[in-house]
């Protein structure tokens, strides 16, 4: 691309053509706060390449890392084993690159695939179709929302605010240019979706219902009700997960009713890697596919009855005209997706049910030497998973503080996103989690 200079006058006369007198007017959205003052960022001075590294490396050592410390941190991004063999299989090179497969008879390695993901998806959901991928959970979420409202014809979604508050968050900014009502149920007291709040709310422009299980406060939501209460009022009910591996004791989503589930698939696979790529899980029913976001890969035979995979219902801006579009999702993170296949694969049913396990049996040990600590208390009676909402006698922040001078990563401080919630901490264990993890824990948070 050339560059082109923009002499004084290039630059007063498209100010003209569109109606402003300085470009500083161009930037009038933008706090005054947050903007960077006149001049250039205060950087140290140039580097050697060799110096660059050095520096980078000791920079490196002041954090601490989730791989080598006690880590109690969840909240939507969650710390696993991931076997050696995940990372091995998704960089061998007909994998590494791979995007859309747009040309079926040189791409049946991918597509088959992306096939055995939906697949997962599909068993792990309890539901009938899955389509191959979305950006993550929080995306996932959104779309689910628009979906919900393009078959209802209807604009309202009602939304337990123990929804993972990215993911509302993301929802709110999908839907605000769509003149769709969030109406959101503050579950916090009970630490669950009460019923009758939600019955209350539901009326003839509600579309759908969504709740997360387990939700944010890491308790498991009683499902089944929620799945009766849609059916009877004919609205849809969109169930998230941003945790699946609870999925290897608990029953899934389609079986309590669930019209559209949702979730992250970072667990399964996919290192915590500052917050992405993740991994949208994306599945619905039968009769709602052809509304489903995103695309979905077929099975089907050739001329010679030889079996094969290709695109199919791919109704996305890239295949058909915009405004006929589901959505405007322009890649299906084929390369997570494949790691969380191949991770499936490797783990099989009864080995998800045994991680499963560990993590409850890491998190219930957790919570053992809560309730005998003096220094912090559990929030709900609740059933939970792998993640618990604790009380401490000081502000968390300064706790984590206390922590991190001893290498431990704590929880997370919830005022952060419910601020009428002070001094509370959202605590998460995994099958990483050891008993010297705690231990260590426990020592710093009685400090």
């Amino acid at each position: 691309m050339r560059y082109i200079p923009l002499t004084a006058e290039d630059k007063r006369e498209m100010l003209n053509t569109i109606g402003v007198d300085s470009i500083e007017k161009l930037f009038d959205v933008i706090p005054q706060d947050i903007r960077l003052e006149k001049g250039l960022l205060k950087l140290p001075e140039p580097m050697t390449e060799q110096e660059l590294l050095r520096h980078a490396h000791e920079v490196a050592k002041s954090g601490i890392s989730a791989a080598s410390s006690p880590f109690f941190l969840g909240a939507g991004a969650y710390n696993h084993f991931i076997p050696a063999a995940v990372d091995h299989l998704i960089s061998r090179s007909e994998f590494y690159t791979s995007y859309t497969p747009y040309q079926p008879e040189v791409s049946q390695g991918t597509l088959q695939a992306v096939y055995e993901f939906q697949s997962f998806v599909c068993m792990l959901f309890g539901m009938e179709v899955a389509n191959a991928s979305m950006y993550d959970g929080a995306s996932s979420l959104a779309e689910a929302a628009l979906m919900a409202c393009r078959i209802s014809k209807k604009d309202e979604i009602v939304i337990s605010n123990l929804v993972h508050p990215r993911w509302r968050e993301v929802v709110r900014s999908y839907t605000s240019r769509r003149s769709i009502k969030i109406i959101e149920i503050d579950c916090t007291v009970g630490g669950t979706a009460d019923l009758r709040d939600f019955s209350a709310r539901i009326n003839e422009n509600c579309a759908a219902v969504i709740v997360q299980s387990p939700n944010f406060f890491g308790n498991v939501e009683r499902l089944g009700g929620i799945g009766d209460l849609c059916r009877n009022r004919k609205v849809l009910f969109i169930a998230a997960v941003a945790e699946p591996v609870s999925l290897g004791i608990l029953k899934p989503p389609g079986d309590f009713g669930a019209d559209i589930v949702v979730g992250e698939g970072q667990p399964l696979g996919l290192p915590l890697s500052y917050g992405g790529p993740y991994l949208g899980l994306f599945a619905t029913r039968q009769k709602l596919l052809r509304q489903m976001p995103g695309r979905l890969c077929g099975k089907t035979t050739d001329k010679d009855g030889r079996g094969g995979y290709v695109l199919t219902l791919a109704a996305r801006e890239q295949h058909i005209r915009r405004e006929k579009a589901t959505s405007n999702i322009c890649s299906n993170q084929a390369l997570c997706a494949l790691a969380a296949t191949i991770h499936l694969s490797l783990l099989g049913k009864t080995g998800l049910a045994e991680v499963a396990k560990l993590n409850f049996n890491a998190a219930w040990a957790l919570k053992e030497r809560i309730e005998k600590s003096s220094s912090a208390e559990m929030v709900f009676d609740a059933p939970f998973f792998n993640e618990f909402l604790v009380e401490l006698n000081e502000d968390a922040s300064v706790v984590n503080a206390r922590l991190a001078k001893v290498g431990v990563i704590g929880g997370l401080d919830v005022s952060r996103y419910y601020p009428d919630l002070k001094n509370r901490m959202l605590l998460a264990a995994t099958e990483l989690t050891t008993p010297a993890d705690i231990d260590k824990f426990m020592e710093a948070l009685e400090g």
